[in-house]
């Protein structure tokens, strides 16, 4: 209920406003002089302030009024405040009108016009005050991302807004944590937030691909071999776990260890002990696993490939990151961090690029991204730039080598060398297989190194 504050120096006017204001269902709060009136604003919720021009018998020149106007504005600058008096000059009601006054009524008043302009002001005062609630909730919580390092983060997504957040939240906590969702949506930014947010940003961050690495070398790599424990091994290798101890080792495809490495990766967690191989020496670490999936290991669990109690101690807090046709408003800011400031996309383009499903999810979003900048011929990309009609069709198989783009020997050469010479990568990049690219480089006389 809306409280309403009366300021008169005649008793009977206050009694005369607020019954009927009660009766119209507003509560009334009633004081006859400036001192109260501010005293009863600063201890009250008041939504609205109907004040007379003039508290002493012998005074009309409403510069009383004028300075409890103006008290009042200091406190809150949104309250609405009524003018109501009999005597004063009209200057001085133009001067706080402009200065912020809602309304200006002479006495006798007209009950019902007073009215109407009560429930006005109380209304649009309602909606002001709510407005700045909820924008102070919204600074408030956006307050731990203003301040945390998200190390380049791209989104504009609720759901990836949600995601980041969780994040900043469980990062200052050194239990281990599993992130979950498709392969490039992002789960490596994601390890990346957690360390540099944590109490061990000053220590090392040491990243393990597992899906990359060779079966018989991962527990080699992991953690540690004498010279001579295997085949190769000319010398002492130090593993990951010592490499990051007392800071942070990010386990990515952490499904594919094998279960020899399971038993090894659960006791580090228990313990934080572990031997190299070749070696009976004990070596004791304290290391913060943040360990990443796009399987799911409870189906693993159930097929007897992954250790329940490993899972279960992996996974005190999971984070899953969504794919990214579920945070379609981050697409475009991405693409726009990928071509840069040079270039820019057009209205097709865009349309065409939020509507694509992209399986390969942010990775492949930005191997588009690059594709579009060494095929464009002007700094305005297009759709076909993206090469988005030539990718759904090569999937259903119906693009013939006459329909794919046009590349130049320079742009080839050029892609080549910024993906080291890799085939599969510099056709990955242009959306196409690597047969298609052999033909274009025998085409055009590049020779593979």
């Amino acid at each position: 209920m809306d409280t309403i504050l009366i300021v008169d120096d005649n008793k009977a006017v206050c009694q005369a406003l607020s019954l009927m204001l009660e009766l119209n269902g507003y509560q009334t709060l009633s004081c006859y002089t400036p001192d109260e009136a501010i005293k009863l604003v600063q201890s009250e919720p008041v939504s609205l302030v109907i004040q007379d021009m003039n508290f002493t018998n012998d005074t009309t020149s409403g510069e009383e009024g004028r300075t409890l106007f103006y008290a009042l504005r200091e406190i809150d600058p949104e309250l609405p405040v009524i003018l109501l008096t009999a005597w004063t000059q009209l200057e001085t009601a133009v001067e706080l009108v402009r200065s912020g006054a809602s309304d200006y009524l002479g006495k006798p008043w007209d009950d019902a016009k007073l009215l109407i302009s009560v429930n006005n002001l109380t209304s649009m005062y309602k909606l002001s005050t709510d407005n700045h609630k909820l924008k102070r909730l919204d600074a408030e919580r956006m307050a731990p991302i203003n301040n945390a390092n998200l190390c380049g983060i791209v989104f504009a997504s609720g759901v990836m807004q949600r995601c980041v957040d969780l994040a900043l939240q469980i990062a200052k906590s050194d239990v281990p944590v599993l992130i979950t969702g498709p392969n490039g949506a992002g789960k490596d930014k994601l390890a990346d937030i957690l360390h540099a947010n944590s109490s061990l940003k000053d220590k090392p961050l040491v990243k393990v691909n597992i899906g990359a690495l060779p079966m018989d070398l991962l527990e080699a790599e992991l953690f540690g071999a004498e010279a001579g424990a295997f085949t190769g091994a000319n010398k002492t290798r130090i593993g990951r776990f010592e490499a990051a101890d007392g800071g942070t080792l990010f386990l990515d495809e952490i499904g594919n260890l094998p279960l020899s490495g399971q038993v090894k990766l659960l006791r580090v967690l228990q313990t934080g002990e572990f031997e190299r191989l070749g070696s009976h020496q004990t070596r004791k670490v304290k290391v913060r696993v943040i360990s990443a999936t796009n399987a799911n290991l409870l189906e693993d669990i159930e097929a007897g490939r992954f250790r329940e109690d490993l899972y279960y101690r992996l996974n005190v807090i999971e984070l899953s990151v969504p794919p990214l046709k579920q945070r379609v408003a981050d697409i475009i800011p991405l693409v726009n961090h990928f071509i840069g400031s040079e270039y820019h996309i057009n209205k097709q383009a865009a349309s065409a690029l939020e509507q694509h499903s992209w399986p390969g999810n942010v990775r492949e979003l930005e191997n588009a991204c690059k594709r579009a900048v060494i095929l464009a011929s002007t700094k305005a990309l297009g759709v076909d730039d993206f090469g988005l009609s030539v990718a759904s069709a090569e999937q259903a198989g119906e693009v013939s080598e006459s329909n794919q783009p046009t590349l130049t020997k320079a742009a080839i050469e050029a892609l080549l060398a910024e993906h080291n010479g890799v085939i599969a990568r510099a056709a990955k990049a242009l959306g196409l297989s690597r047969q298609s690219l052999y033909r274009r480089m025998e085409k055009l006389g590049i020779e593979k190194e």
